[in-house]
C-alpha cells in the first residue's frame, strides 16, 4: 500500500507519499481500506518531530479515518467484511490501510457521506469526553470555546447547543466568528481585539464561564482561572500558547474550580473503547437526526498532505481539512 511517511522530521515538504509494507490485523483488530482522513493538530506536531506515536501504533500520522471493513482479526465480532466505518486511531490514518482496535471502530451515521465521516471520530470524542465526561457540562450553563472555528470548537458549538447550553466562542476573523454563530454560538469574542476575560463576565453577568475547553495551554491558563465561574471547570487539550504557566492557586481555591487536562492517543484501549461507546449512544443519535454535523473546510488528495498541513498551519481554515485516499 501506499501511505504518508515522515523520513525527517520537519515542515511541510517533509511529508512523503511512498509505497509501505500492508498493515496485519492482529487480535481484535480490524483492517480498513481509507477513503479519507483529516487532518489534526496532533499530525502537524509529529510531523514537526514533536509528538511520537505510543508505542506499538503505526509510525503513519493520522488519528482518524472512514472507509471499509477489509478483513477481521482473530476475536472480532459484531463487525462483517465490507461495513462502511469510521475509527478513533493511535496513527495510520494517511494511509490507504490502517489496522484499528475494534472498539474504536463506529458505523457511519445515517445520511452522512463516507468521505465526510473521517471528519467525526477524532473531534467527538475529543469534545465528548473532555466537556460531558470530564466537565460534565449540563443544560442551562455556559461553555466557553477557544478557537470555535476549528474541527474541536464547531463540534464543540453544536453539541453544546444541542445538549442546552450557553456557547461563547473565540476567533480571530469575522468571517470565523460568523461561521460559529452559523452553528449556534450565543457570545462571539474576537480575540484579537477583544478581551475574553471581560466579555464572558459581561455576557454572563459577572458569574463567568462554567466550562472552559482550552486548546492554548500556558498562555492562558491565568485568564482562564479568571473566566471561570465559581464551581467552574477548565478543560486544557492543547498547548498552542506554551506548555509552562503559572496557576494562582488561590484564585482557583476562592471558585472551588477544577482543571483537567487530557489527551486521547496514549490512552489505553479500554478506556478509548469506553469513549467511542458513549459517543456512539450520546452523539450519533444527534448525527442522524440532523442536529450535529462535521463541518469541513475542504477535501485534498492524500497524496498533498504537505499542502493541508500548511492550510492547517495558517489558519487558513473552518472545521476540518479531509485527505482523500487515491
Amino acid at each position: 500500500m501506499h501511505a504518508i511517511t515522515i523520513p525527517e522530521p520537519g515542515g511541510p515538504e517533509a511529508l512523503v507519499w511512498a509505497e509501505v509494507p500492508d498493515p496485519v490485523p492482529g487480535e481484535g483488530e480490524v483492517l480498513v481500506e481509507v477513503v479519507a482522513s483529516a487532518v489534526n493538530r496532533a499530525d502537524v506536531l509529529q510531523r514537526q518531530g514533536f509528538y511520537d506515536p505510543p508505542p506499538g501504533a503505526s509510525p503513519y500520522p493520522g488519528l482518524e479515518c472512514s472507509g471499509r471493513i477489509a478483513a477481521l482479526g482473530p476475536g472480532v465480532s459484531g463487525w462483517a467484511v465490507g461495513d462502511t466505518v469510521c475509527a478513533l486511531l493511535a496513527g495510520g490514518g494517511y494511509a490507504e490501510k490502517v489496522a484499528v482496535p475494534a472498539g474504536q471502530l463506529l458505523p457511519v451515521p445515517e445520511g452522512l457521506d463516507l468521505k465526510q465521516a473521517a471528519a467525526l471520530p477524532e473531534v467527538v470524542c475529543t469534545v465528548w469526553s473532555n466537556v460531558f465526561m470530564v466537565a460534565h457540562l449540563r443544560p442551562g450553563e455556559t461553555l466557553l470555546v477557544h478557537g470555535g472555528s476549528s474541527g474541536i470548537g464547531t463540534m464543540a458549538i453544536q453539541l453544546a447547543k444541542a445538549l442546552g447550553a450557553r456557547v461563547a466562542v473565540t476567533a480571530g476573523t469575522k468571517e470565523k466568528l460568523e461561521r460559529c454563530a452559523e452553528l449556534g454560538a450565543d457570545v462571539l469574542i474576537n480575540y484579537r481585539e477583544q478581551d475574553f476575560v471581560a466579555e464572558i463576565e459581561q455576557a454572563t453577568d459577572g458569574a463567568g464561564a462554567d466550562v472552559i475547553l482550552d486548546n492554548m495551554g500556558a498562555k492562558y491558563l491565568d485568564r482562564n482561572i479568571q473566566a471561570l465561574a465559581v464551581n467552574g471547570r477548565l478543560a486544557i487539550i492543547g498547548m498552542q500558547g506554551g506548555a509552562k504557566g503559572e496557576l494562582n492557586i488561590g484564585t482557583l481555591l476562592s471558585k472551588r474550580a477544577a482543571v483537567s487536562a487530557t489527551s486521547l492517543r496514549a490512552r489505553p484501549l479500554e478506556e478509548k473503547a469506553a469513549i467511542v461507546a458513549a459517543v456512539r449512544e450520546h452523539v450519533w443519535p444527534l448525527l442522524e437526526a440532523g442536529h450535529v454535523r462535521p463541518v469541513v473546510d475542504r477535501e485534498m488528495p492524500m497524496p498533498q498532505a504537505g499542502e493541508a498541513h500548511q492550510v492547517v498551519e495558517d489558519s487558513g481554515h473552518i472545521g476540518k481539512v479531509l485527505l482523500v485516499a487515491p
